[in-house]
C-alpha cells in the first residue's frame, strides 16, 4: 500500500501526540514529535543558562546551537521513540512544567526554527511518517496528504495536563497550569515566525468531548479513507 504523510497541528495538550503515536504504531509509520524537539532546545538553554523568568539571552543560545544534537530512539517496552539530547535521554525531563514555561519562546525564535525543521523535512522524505507539532501542515509538509488541526477548551486541555503531571509526581496548582495553556496559545498564535495556524485544507478535530478511544475511531477513519484513495 502506498504510504502517505500525516501532519498534525494544534494547541497544547490537546491529544496530537497520543493520537499520533497510536497511528504510527497501528500503520508502521515513523512517529515524530516535533514539540519534544523544541522542548529539548529549551532544557538545553535552561540549562546553558540562556533563558529563565528574568531574561532570554538568544545571542548565546544561537552561539551554542550547533552543539544541540537531538534523536529519537524506540523503547520497545513503551512502543514509542524517547527523545535524545546530545546522547541523553531526556524523555520524562523535557515534560516538566519548568520547560513547558519556556518552550513557546524557545520555538518562537527564527533561527531555531529553520534548523528543526530541516531535519523533520529529512525525516519525513520518505513519506511513512507521522508528525505533530504547531507549523506541520503549514510550513514542513504543506502537501500532506493528510492534516488535522486538534482542538479543545483551555479548562479541558488544563485538566488533561494537570492530572498528567500529578502522575508524574509534579507539585503544580490547576491555575498555574491553565495559565500556562492560555499563555502558550497566545504566543504559539501571535508569533511572526510560523504561527500557529489551521491549514486551509486541514480537518480540525475539536475533542473537548471526546474521550481517546473516540478520538483514535474517529481519526482512523479519515486515515483509512485517505489511504483507499492513495
Amino acid at each position: 500500500m502506498k504510504k502517505i504523510t500525516i501532519a498534525i497541528d494544534g494547541y497544547s495538550s490537546t491529544g496530537k501526540s497520543t493520537v499520533a503515536k497510536q497511528l504510527a504504531k497501528h500503520l508502521g509509520y515513523i512517529y515524530v514529535d516535533s514539540g519534544a524537539m523544541y522542548r529539548a532546545v529549551t532544557y538545553f538553554a535552561m540549562q546553558h543558562g540562556c533563558i529563565d523568568h528574568n531574561q532570554f539571552d538568544k545571542a548565546a543560545l544561537l552561539s551554542i546551537l550547533d552543539d544541540v544534537a537531538i534523536s529519537f530512539k524506540f523503547n520497545p517496552a513503551l512502543g514509542y521513540a524517547e527523545v535524545y539530547l546530545n546522547g541523553e535521554n531526556v524523555e520524562k525531563a523535557i515534560r516538566t512544567l519548568a520547560v513547558s514555561e519556556f518552550v513557546s519562546q524557545i520555538a518562537a525564535v527564527p533561527e531555531i526554527r529553520a534548523q528543526l525543521v530541516k531535519i523533520q523535512k529529512e525525516m519525513g522524505g520518505n513519506k511513512g511518517v507521522v508528525m505533530d507539532g504547531r507549523d506541520i501542515g503549514t510550513v514542513v509538509f504543506p502537501n500532506a496528504e493528510l492534516k488535522l488541526f486538534m482542538t479543545a477548551s483551555p479548562e479541558i486541555r488544563a485538566e488533561r495536563r494537570y492530572n498528567e503531571l500529578l502522575q508524574r509526581g509534579e507539585d503544580v496548582s490547576f491555575e498555574a497550569v491553565l495559565r500556562n495553556v492560555k499563555d502558550r496559545d497566545f504566543i504559539d498564535s501571535n508569533r511572526k515566525d510560523s504561527p500557529l495556524i489551521k491549514a486551509s485544507d486541514a480537518i480540525e478535530i475539536d475533542n473537548t468531548d471526546m474521550d481517546l478511544k473516540e478520538q483514535y475511531d474517529v481519526i482512523l477513519n479519515l486515515v483509512n479513507q485517505v489511504l483507499n484513495k492513495a
